[in-house]
């Protein structure tokens, strides 16, 4: 089985006033504060993750 590819998402907007859940699904990809940070793995959890708080993230698709 090939090895997935990661993702760098970049939280570029707050989530305060936000729907409920949203923070939630913010922390759980490892963000919590603007500007923040991470290479998660590219799995179908992690893209449905993505798309749920897309409007709060920039992502690109690493290597």
């Amino acid at each position: 089985m090939p090895a997935e590819g990661k993702v760098r998402v970049t939280q570029i907007a707050s989530a305060l006033g936000r729907k409920p859940g949203q923070k939630e699904t913010l922390i759980g990809l490892g963000l919590n504060k603007l500007r923040r940070t991470r290479e998660l793995e590219d799995t179908p959890s992690v893209r449905g993750m993505i798309r749920k708080v897309a409007h709060l993230l920039r992502v690109e698709t690493v290597g």
